[in-house]
């Protein structure tokens, strides 16, 4: 037996649908020669019986021929529905997308993203996440994730994944209202040494802190707070100070002041999408990351991300 195409069983339905040759070449676009060509070839492959008895007038089907009405059907019809589910990925007609984000980039960039993908592609199935980088790069890793935004914030790993650059932000240190320098413009950091700091972490290394981590200056955490709301609250009611990314800045609560950090002491930070390497991103991961540098140029022109952009 040899390889059955799809086309030859397109052919074969056609004809025993109309019970014509030359009836089956005119609707499918052939010739009556070609089609006598594609029937012989699946005669061929099917064994080498005729699928047809020739009549007079028309054709009929013999009964290996009805034996193979019903897995031609299905045949055609799987790979019409391959073919259309195809299409609905290029064309954004279909699919899916699975996003991760950090938790501040869940403030205000994520969601005005979510908004302007599904606004311009409501049929496809949009699911997002929130975790710290390292889980996200895991979740990559482990391909339940086909985009992620990630920071270099506690020196995670990047070099093994494709990093498409978002934005560098600034960072502001949250102070309680009645702080002495609360109505400052900017602050150095050495400043608040003596000050109680909270922390996603422990350990500075691995939190925000790390960049501003050096010989003249080194955070005293007091309070250990993974949510960066919760660490508002905690500032709010004077327990410490806490370093607030650009990308959450429009989000603190009224009574929190915000001064700018000294660019020297702590660096504007990296905000990448990070996708697999090489793996081929899906039409609606790269239409995702249009939408993400455009909701970043819609919140530069209207807030504190002070930080360069990707174009």
């Amino acid at each position: 037996m040899g390889d059955v195409s799809t086309g030859s069983l397109a052919a074969f339905l056609e004809v025993a649908r109309l019970g014509s040759f030359t009836s089956a070449a005119q609707t499918l676009g052939y010739t009556q020669s070609a089609i006598s060509r594609q029937i012989s070839a699946l005669e061929g492959a099917m064994g080498g019986g005729p699928l047809f008895d020739r009549l007079p007038r028309g054709v009929r089907l013999t009964e290996a021929g009805r034996a193979l009405m019903p897995y031609a059907e299905a045949a055609v019809e799987r790979v019409d529905a391959a073919r259309h589910e195809l299409n609905a990925l290029r064309e954004l007609t279909g699919g899916r997308l699975r996003v991760g984000a950090f938790p501040t980039a869940g403030a205000e960039l994520l969601p005005c993203a979510v908004t302007l993908f599904r606004s311009r592609y409501p049929e496809v199935k949009l699911r997002t996440e929130e975790n710290l980088t390292r889980v996200q790069l895991a979740r990559l890793d482990t391909d339940e994730l086909d985009l992620a935004v990630v920071s270099d914030t506690a020196g995670d790993p990047l070099d093994s994944y494709e990093l498409h650059h978002l934005v560098d932000e600034s960072m502001y240190v949250a102070l309680p209202d009645e702080h002495p320098l609360a109505r400052r413009r900017q602050v150095r950091l050495v400043e608040l040494a003596d000050d109680d700091w909270i922390s996603g972490s422990p350990q500075p290394e691995r939190s925000l802190l790390h960049a501003a981590i050096g010989e003249t200056f080194r955070p005293r955490v007091v309070h250990v707070v993974a949510e960066w709301i919760a660490k508002q609250g905690y500032v709010a009611a004077g327990l410490g100070v806490a370093l607030i990314p650009a990308l959450a800045a429009d989000c603190v609560r009224p009574d929190v002041r915000l001064v700018a950090v000294h660019e020297d002491d702590v660096p504007a930070r990296a905000v990448y999408a990070a996708t697999p390497q090489g793996r081929s991103p899906s039409p609606a991961v790269e239409a995702f990351l249009g939408t993400l540098r455009a909701a970043i140029d819609g919140m530069a022109a209207q807030s504190r991300l002070s930080g360069k952009s990707a174009k």
